[in-house]
Parts: structure tokens; sequence; C-alpha cells
């Protein structure tokens, strides 16, 4: 009987060991495995960020590489049009100021093209035209001498309408008057006007220079002792507002 539970026992404690030892080894294996799994998705993310890393590099390196390169090239492209256009700009400058060149003259009759028409605003005004048909500038100085037909005395002169500055006339440019054909007070004496002679004053304004210009005045024109013509003006509006 003793004998029989000894080896009971030892069957049992055998069985014992077995097991222990059967679940210490499952537990290694397992063990093993998930280290083996946990690893391997380590090294699976490590791999993927990598990835990701080097997606993002590609993606900021193909930026880089384009961008710079294209607004340079834009860059160079309007530097180069933005100084062709100073270029012509300042060519267009100098040829204008090679028109300008020669020394200012006085205007007179002989370098300038004069027309007197009539308006409708202001009534009972004509208005003087001077262009400069000369080659270079010349100076209308102070206000046109009138003379109608056989008139003993040149038409009076309205103070109130010096400029600010002598008229300067480049080639092509115009010199503006209005000419007052009555004035206050009501009643006077008219006279019909067929011819008008424009002189033109010196800088000293102290009579005419050069020759004047001969006009035909426009039909029905009448004019009276109290009228008057302007100082001349640089352009048409002022010279209408007196």
């Amino acid at each position: 009987m003793r004998k029989n539970r000894i080896r009971t026992t030892a069957l049992a404690a055998t069985a014992l060991l077995a097991a222990l030892s059967l679940t210490a080894c499952n537990g290694t294996e397992d063990g093993a495995m998930s280290g083996s799994s946990t690893a391997a998705s380590d090294s699976a993310a490590t791999d993927t960020g990598k990835d990701t890393e080097g997606s993002g590099a590609d993606t900021d390196s193909g930026t880089d590489s384009k961008s710079p390169a294209g607004n340079t090239a834009s860059g160079s492209k309007n530097s180069t049009g933005s100084t062709s256009g100073r270029k012509s700009d300042t060519a267009g400058r100098n040829s204008t100021t090679g028109s300008s060149s020669k020394s200012p003259v006085t205007c007179t009759g002989s370098n300038t093209k004069v027309t007197v028409t009539k308006v409708s605003r202001p009534i009972n005004h004509l208005l003087l035209t001077a262009t400069n048909t000369g080659s270079g500038p010349c100076y209308a100085y102070n206000a046109p001498a009138l003379r109608f037909d056989d008139a003993q005395a040149a038409f009076p002169v309205l103070r109130d309408s010096i400029p600010q500055a002598v008229v300067t006339l480049e080639p092509g440019q115009s010199a503006y008057a209005s000419i007052g054909l009555s004035g206050e007070p009501d009643g006077q004496e008219l006279h019909e006007g067929t011819n008008l002679s424009v002189y033109f004053s010196n800088k000293a304004n102290q009579g005419s220079t050069g020759a004047p210009a001969e006009l035909t005045l426009p039909a029905g024109t009448s004019w009276g002792d109290n009228g008057f013509v302007t100082y001349w003006q640089s352009e048409m509006d002022a010279a209408l507002t007196y």
C-alpha cells in the first residue's frame, strides 16, 4: 500500500511538473511572439514615418525648385520690360527737349497763324487764336494791339486779365484772347467792322514788334469805343471768362 501511495505521489508530481513545464513553454512562446509582433509593428511604423518624411521632402523639394526659378524668371522679364519702358520714356523726353532746344523768340505775325471767330458765349465777343507755326518756342507777351479798319486809336486792353506768367508757345501750340465788342454804358455808338489788324507786343510792352496779322472780321461784326481785348491766355476757357 505504501509503495502504491509513493508511486501515485510520484506520478502526480511528475504530471504537475510536466504541466508547469508546458505552461512555461507556452508563456515563453507567447511572449516571444508578442515581442516579435511589437517589434514588427515598431519597425513598420518607423518605415512608414520614413516614407512619410521622404514624401514630404520630395514635395518640399518640388516646390522649392519650381517656385523660386519661376519667380526669378518672371522678375527678370519684368525688370527688363521696365528698363525698356524707361528707355523709351527717356527717348521721348529727349525728343521733346530736342524740339525745344532753340531759344524762344517773340511771337509775331510772321511765326504764328492768327484767326478770329465769333462765339455764342459770352455774347458780343470774338475769339483770337494765335498758333505757333515756327520751329521753336515763342513768347506771346502782354495783350494783342488791335486796330479795326481805319480807327485812329488802338482798341482798349482789359488790365484785369493779366495772366500769372508769360504765355509760352511750343511749335503747334496756341494762345487765346477774347474781344468784347462793346462795353458799358449801353447806347454807345457802334461801328461796323470789316477788317482787323493784330499787332504783337514786345517784352517791355512799349509798342509792337514784327509784322501784324491782317484778318477779315466775321460778317455783321460791330464794335464800340468802350470794348476791350484781354491779355493772351494759355487756355481758351480762361480767355472767354472776361
